[in-house]
């Protein structure tokens, strides 16, 4: 059986057209669109906000839930 559809391997570009793999890393890099110092406070205010709100809304339902079994299903 001969394979006569075959393709011919893809074509490689020289070892000297890459960069390398962290030539590649920092190109990558500067096409980022980085955030600015304001962007950055406010984002880090809101998550520190919504965590802040999520621990108390769990502990709040936590020491409710405890609050109903020790008395009501424990008793």
């Amino acid at each position: 059986m001969s394979k006569t559809n075959a393709k011919p391997p893809a074509n490689k570009p020289a070892a000297a057209a890459r960069p390398g793999f962290f030539g590649n890393i920092i190109a990558e890099l500067k096409k980022v669109t980085w955030p600015t110092r304001d962007e950055i406070r406010k984002l880090t205010v809101m998550v520190l906000v919504v965590a802040f709100s999520v621990g108390l809304v769990l502990g709040v339902l936590d020491y409710g839930l405890s609050y109903l079994v020790d008395n009501f299903l424990l008793k």
